[in-house]
C-alpha cells in the first residue's frame, strides 16, 4: 500500500482543515450549545463541493475517490463533529446510493441538486424496533396500481428535519423476510410524509434528528429504487460506505482532542512544571497517538478497497468499530488531561466526549461491527 497522498489529496485535506480553523471550530461550541443547524457551514460545504465527493461530475459531484472523502470528513469532524455527519449523511448514505442503484431519470431529479449541495437528503432504515435488526422493518409499502402506499414510521433519522428527499426503506412482502424490504426515493413535501419536532440529544446537538411518521403516502413504482425485494441489498451496501465516513468522524473527533490537550497540557502547570513534563501525562498523550494513527490506517485501507471496487465489508466494519471505540477512549484521556477544567463547558473536553460517543452507535453499533467480522472469520 502506497502511504504518500496525491497532491489532489493533499489539497482537499488542506481546504476542509482550512475551513475547519476557520469557520467550524470558532462556532462549534455555541451550535452545540444552542441545539442550532450550522447553516453557514452547510452552504459552505456545498460551495467547496463537499456534499458530493465522490460523486461523479456528470452527476453533479466533485468526482473524487473515496479516500478524498475520508480525508475531508475526519478534517471538518475535527472543526465539528455535528458538521461532519451531516456531510457524511449526504455523501454516504443518500447519494451513494442513489448514484449505484438509481435509473438516469432518478439521478437527475434526486441526485444531481443534492450532490451539488442545492438540498440535503437523508437514509430511512431506522424503526423504533428495527435499529440493529434492520430487517425487521415494520414500515409497509403495498402496491396498487402505478404506485405504492407507504405507512410507518422511521426515527433518529439525522438530517429528516432539513431534508428534501429521503431514501425510504418498507416491508412490500412481509412473508418474505428480508426479501421483501424495497427501498424508495421520497420528497420529504409529499402529502402524509410528517415530521416530529427536532430530537434532544446527548451530543451532535447541531446535526437535527427527528422522527418521521407516513400516513397513506403513496410513492409512484418509478420512484423505487432497485427491484422490488432489493431493499435489504441497497441498505446494507450503503451502510458499508456509510461506516467509512463515521469511522472518519471518529477520528476528526478524537484528534480534535489530542490537539487540544497537548495544547493545554503545555499551558497548564503542576508542581513547578508544564504538565506535559510528568510522565504520566506524556504516557496518555502517546497513547492518544497511537491510536489515532492506527485507526486511520484502518479507515483507510477501507477507502482504498472501495475506490478499487472490491468487497469491503469487513474492513469497513473493522475500521468502524476501532475508529468509534477509540474515539471513546482517546477522548475520555484528554478530558482527564485537562482536569476539572474538562468537565466545564468552558473547554471543548467535554463536548468530544459527548460527540464521541454516538459513532459506536449510528451506523450500525460495535456489537453489530464484531458480528460482522466473525461472521466473516468463521466462513473461512
Amino acid at each position: 500500500m502506497n502511504f504518500e497522498l496525491t497532491e489532489v489529496q493533499r489539497e482537499i485535506q488542506k481546504m476542509c482543515r482550512d475551513l475547519a480553523a476557520r469557520e467550524l471550530i470558532p462556532n462549534a461550541r455555541r451550535w452545540d450549545e444552542t441545539h442550532e443547524w450550522p447553516s453557514a457551514a452547510v452552504k459552505k460545504l456545498a460551495e467547496l463541493s463537499l456534499l458530493g465527493v465522490a460523486v461523479p461530475e456528470a452527476l453533479g459531484g466533485a468526482g473524487l475517490d473515496n479516500l478524498s472523502y475520508a480525508l475531508a470528513v475526519e478534517e471538518v469532524s475535527r472543526g465539528c463533529a455535528s458538521t461532519g455527519v451531516i456531510m457524511s449523511v449526504n455523501n454516504s448514505l443518500y447519494c451513494d446510493p442513489i448514484a449505484k442503484y438509481g435509473t438516469d431519470e432518478q439521478k437527475r431529479e434526486f441526485l444531481v441538486p443534492f450532490a451539488r449541495g442545492e438540498r440535503l437528503g437523508c437514509f430511512g432504515l431506522t424503526e423504533p424496533e428495527a435499529g440493529s435488526d434492520a430487517a425487521a422493518q415494520k414500515t409497509t409499502a403495498v402496491k396498487k396500481g402505478d404506485q405504492y402506499v407507504i405507512n410507518g414510521s422511521k426515527n433518529w433519522i439525522t438530517c429528516g428535519p432539513r431534508a428534501a428527499a429521503m431514501v425510504l426503506f418498507a416491508m412490500t412482502d412481509k412473508a418474505a423476510g428480508h426479501k421483501g424490504i424495497s427501498a424508495f426515493l421520497v420528497p420529504t413535501d409529499s402529502p402524509g410524509f410528517n415530521r416530529a419536532p427536532p430530537d434532544r440529544k446527548m451530543g451532535i446537538s447541531a446535526a437535527l434528528s427527528c422522527s418521521m411518521y407516513f400516513e397513506d403516502l403513496k410513492v409512484p413504482v418509478s420512484r423505487r429504487l432497485g427491484a422490488e425485494g432489493d431493499g435489504f441489498k441497497v441498505a446494507m451496501s450503503t451502510l458499508d460506505g456509510g461506516r467509512i465516513g463515521i469511522a472518519a468522524q471518529a477520528v476528526g473527533i478524537a484528534r480534535a482532542s489530542l490537539e487540544e490537550a497537548l495544547a493545554y497540557s503545555a499551558e497548564r502547570r503542576t508542581f513547578g512544571k508544564p504538565i506535559r513534563d510528568h510522565q504520566a501525562i506524556q504516557f496518555m498523550l502517546a497513547d492518544m497517538a497511537t491510536e489515532i494513527d492506527a485507526a486511520r490506517l484502518l479507515l483507510w485501507k477501507a477507502a482504498l478497497l472501495k475506490d478499487q471496487g472490491a468487497r469491503h465489508s469487513v474492513e469497513s466494519s473493522m475500521a468502524k468499530l476501532y475508529a468509534s471505540e477509540m474515539a471513546s477512549r482517546v477522548t475520555n484521556k484528554g478530558l482527564q488531561i485537562h482536569g476539572g477544567m474538562g468537565y466545564s463547558k468552558e473547554l471543548d473536553a467535554e463536548r468530544h466526549v459527548r460527540d464521541a460517543r454516538i459513532t459506536e452507535i449510528y451506523e450500525g453499533t460495535s456489537e453489530i461491527q464484531r458480528i460482522v467480522i466473525s461472521n466473516t472469520l468463521m466462513k473461512d
